[in-house]
């Protein structure tokens, strides 16, 4: 039952270009952000559609296959474990983060005119 704790599957998409930085020591890390789209109707038999934003955090060699291959648009599929941070912000407020800290990657569909597709 190990395996199954704290473990987020998404599929969903990538709504910006992964940013990569280097951190001293050379350890690299990639942020980005990905939508997850529900629909469903409501009581009144309305569609209800809804987009829900995840931050994805990505380390070391991860890192730089998703700076390589992923951009805006893409849809992908992640795997990853569910990470909770707090910080202080420049005006000396709390905030606190939820990132998705991938484990595996797998592109599903290129988005059109993002370059990758086009030669």
């Amino acid at each position: 039952m190990n395996a199954l704790r704290n473990r987020v599957q998404l599929i969903g998409n990538l709504g910006q270009d992964p940013e990569i930085k280097t951190l001293e020591g050379g350890k690299k890390v990639v942020h980005f952000t990905m939508a997850t789209n529900e629909s469903y109707k409501n009581g009144d038999g309305q569609k209800i559609d809804e987009t829900t934003w995840h931050n994805i955090v990505a380390w070391n060699g991860l890192a730089e296959t998703a700076s390589k291959f992923l951009k805006k648009g893409n849809e992908v599929a992640v795997e990853g474990r569910i990470v909770y941070r707090t910080y202080e912000d420049k005006k000396g407020l709390t905030k606190n983060v939820t990132d998705i800290v991938l484990n595996n990657l797998l592109l599903l569909r290129s988005a059109k005119g993002n370059g990758k597709d086009e030669e």
